[in-house]
């Protein structure tokens, strides 16, 4: 051997976590959906639904 050692790691399964606030599941209906589609224009759904209640909590 030449001295170093080898560590093998097992890979986590799953996609990398990406934030530490508490996920909220909402189902919405597509009345909802399309009235949610025409107000957001290019932010991703979970970025408008932010948006909107940052708005309307005043935080």
């Amino acid at each position: 051997m030449d001295g170093k050692d080898t560590l093998i790691t097992k890979k986590r399964r799953g996609p990398a976590p990406t934030g530490q606030g508490t996920l909220v599941g909402v189902r919405l209906h597509p009345p909802e959906l399309v009235a949610l589609d025409a107000l957001r224009g290019s932010q991703s759904r979970p970025a408008a639904i932010r948006a909107i209640l940052k708005e309307k909590l005043n935080v």
